[in-house]
C-alpha cells in the first residue's frame, strides 16, 4: 500500500494552479472532468504520489459544499489497493463504515471508493485501484 495522493480542494483551478506550477516546477500533468464526482481535476505527479487540485463543476458537488463549509484545503489522503471490491468487503466486516460499498469511476479512470471519516479519525480516506 502506498499514499496514491493528496486531494486539495480549491475554489477555482485557474486561480490555485500558478503556485502549485512554482512551487513543483512545472504544469499539472493531466487535467480532466470528472462527471460522477462533478469536479474539475488538475494533476501533478510529484515522486510516486501526486497532488491533485479539485474544483467544484456544480453547487451539488462534495467540493463545493466542502470549500463553502470548510474553505479551501486538504480533503482526503487516498491510498491505493490491489483490490478495491476486496479492500472494501474486509473493512465493512471489520465494522469500518463506508461511504461506498462498491466501487466507482474516479479520476484517471481508476475505480475508487471512499472510507466516513468517523472511522478514520476524522480524515476522508480514499481508496484507490488503477486500471
Amino acid at each position: 500500500m502506498r499514499i496514491h495522493h493528496l486531494g486539495i480542494a480549491v475554489g477555482s483551478l485557474e486561480a490555485a494552479r500558478p503556485l502549485f506550477e512554482k512551487l513543483l516546477g512545472k504544469p499539472p500533468d493531466s487535467e480532466e472532468v470528472v462527471e460522477e464526482q462533478k469536479v474539475r481535476v488538475a494533476m501533478f505527479q510529484v515522486g510516486e504520489s501526486r497532488l491533485e487540485l479539485l474544483e467544484a463543476t456544480s453547487a451539488d458537488s462534495p467540493i463545493s459544499r466542502f470549500v463553502a463549509k470548510r474553505g479551501e484545503g486538504v480533503h482526503h489522503v487516498a491510498l491505493a489497493v490491489g483490490d478495491l471490491a476486496g479492500t472494501l468487503r474486509k473493512l465493512e466486516n471489520d465494522g469500518v463504515r463506508l461511504i461506498d460499498h462498491d466501487p466507482r469511476r474516479g479520476a484517471g479512470g481508476a475505480q475508487v471508493a471512499f472510507v466516513h471519516p468517523a472511522s478514520a479519525s476524522g480524515v476522508l480516506i480514499e481508496l484507490v485501484e488503477e486500471k
